[in-house]
């Protein structure tokens, strides 16, 4: 039995030293990408200049101190303490994060997370068992409860930490109406990669990321399902073939091709005209009718312009005479949406990381500039250039506004930050959209919408009675108040902003 425990333990001893000189060594010879992942991180972006050589520094002391036979029962302490301080890390990835970033290098990177929790939860047993068998005192057990116990206390205190820094309250105020929508209806869709593509009279048309040659349609009591499969009259490769939905058609495009299709609604079971081939590359798409669009592009300055493109008898491409940001930050600054009110004429281009909306008209003027009700005048963004010249982002941006709509001069934005004197409580269980008018521009007020579980409000869709949201796996529909359906298309129109 002797013989056995004293195997287990060197085996153990073993695979521990295999395992953390493999993650050191393998961090070591991509430091700079693993900086960058460990910056990405939601619980450690405020730290990682500092933990990024922590942890490979403890990873090496652990692997020396098991090595020798008179250090190796704190090389176990120190290993178990560790890895319960990985399990912990990724339990709040995956439970309380609002996404997940990639893994951080050495002999786990090509796990999935879930994967990682499980393999990391054996290894903390190994070492638990090892050290029970290895050491006869009984300060053992207080010694594994006190060092786990300070390990996961540690962990959740980085969490708290960096959340505030990335998610700090922000002064601003928002107004809450009594009631602005009901629910009346929900349906779960299984797979959470579904988008609103758009609507007619009668349905709703959802695509899927996934599975991009087939978008499904739904009536709007939720109770009859139809599977469309897509077929391009042309063959391309794809990189992100998408949908939209508007003026009785059906739009596909890929503006890394760059290709946009068109059908009429009634003739999805037949092959899809390719309407325009190589007029432009464009980074987002809305449709201005049938035959023209505008759409985001780059210019040879790396600026970003909208452009607008008629494919009516001969194909015609205008270009703004203003950039929406330059890109010298290797374009994350100029992170958007790109949309288009058919009942005003003008589009808008709101920014995911600065409270700014611009609003163009339909002869690509900056019509104005309009501000979200937050603070973040400038997106708070860290960008790191790379050996190879590469940028990347080496913490997580502040995400402004996370998704907008916008429908009969009423935008609505799905906001990620919490104003002054918000409950932390609702925060927490709700998402919030807030509302602003177009004409006159301004805030209106805000709604909050109920989180199921730990999913939060992702997509939205705007009609002239109904708020469709896409929430995890969940579509709902909920009906407006009177409150809101008053406001659409209300105000006088204003003059173009001078150049």
């Amino acid at each position: 039995m002797k013989n056995f425990q004293t195997i287990f333990i060197k085996t153990v001893s073993c695979f521990f030293i295999l395992l953390f000189v493999y993650a050191s060594v393998s961090k070591l010879l991509d430091f700079e990408n693993f900086q960058v992942q460990i910056a990405q991180s939601p619980l450690l972006s405020a730290y990682a200049g500092v933990i990024s050589y922590a942890v490979i520094i403890v990873e090496l002391i652990i692997v020396l101190l098991l090595i020798f036979p008179s250090s190796r029962l704190i090389g176990l302490y120190l290993s178990t303490t560790l890895m319960s301080a990985f399990t912990i890390y990724i339990f709040l990835i995956l439970n309380y994060s609002d996404f997940v970033p990639c893994s951080c290098g050495g002999i786990l990177e090509k796990m999935g997370w879930t994967e990682h929790l499980i393999f990391n939860l054996i290894c903390f047993l190994l070492g638990v068992i090892s050290i029970i068998i290895k050491e006869d005192s009984k300060r053992k057990y207080i010694l594994l409860t006190f060092t786990n116990l300070f390990s996961i206390l540690f962990v959740i205190t980085l969490f708290f930490t960096s959340e505030y820094i990335i998610k700090k309250e922000n002064n601003f105020t928002r107004r809450f109406t009594h009631h602005p929508i009901i629910e009346e209806g929900s349906i779960d869709l299984n797979v959470n990669s579904y988008y609103f593509a758009g609507n007619d009279e009668n349905h709703l048309y959802l695509a899927n990321l996934t599975s991009p040659f087939r978008i499904i349609k739904i009536d709007k009591s939720f109770k009859k399902f139809d599977t469309i499969a897509i077929t391009p009259s042309t063959k391309h490769r794809f990189r992100k073939l998408k949908y939209s939905i508007k003026y009785n058609s059906l739009f596909a495009y890929d503006g890394s091709v760059p290709i946009i299709y068109r059908s009429a609604l009634d003739s999805l079971d037949k092959p899809i005209e390719e309407i325009s081939y190589r007029d432009i590359f464009f980074n987002h798409f809305t449709a201005t009718s049938r035959n023209s669009f505008f759409l985001s592009t780059d210019n040879s300055k790396r600026e970003t312009l909208i452009a607008a493109l008629s494919t009516q008898n001969e194909h015609h491409t205008r270009m703004s005479n203003f950039p929406l940001t330059a890109k010298k930050d290797g374009g994350f600054d100029v992170d958007g949406k790109l949309l288009f009110d058919n009942s005003t004429g003008k589009a808008y281009y709101m920014f995911y990381y600065r409270n700014q909306i611009l609003e163009v008209d339909s002869n690509l003027q900056l019509y104005s500039r309009m501000k979200t009700i937050d603070t973040i005048t400038k997106a708070q963004i860290n960008i790191k250039t790379l050996s190879n010249g590469t940028k990347k982002m080496i913490a997580p941006p502040m995400v402004v506004n996370q998704n907008m709509e916008v429908h009969k001069g009423l935008i609505f934005n799905i906001s990620n930050l919490k104003g002054k004197h918000e409950s932390n409580d609702l925060w927490k269980k709700n998402s919030i959209v807030d509302i602003y008018t177009t004409e006159p521009a301004g805030y209106w007020g805000s709604i909050y919408v109920e989180n199921r579980g730990k999913n939060r409000l992702s997509q939205i869709l705007i009609t002239d009675n109904f708020f469709y949201i896409l929430s995890g796996t969940e579509l709902r529909r909920y009906r407006f108040a009177q409150t809101i359906t008053k406001q659409f298309n209300k105000g006088e129109s204003r003059k173009p902003l001078e150049q």
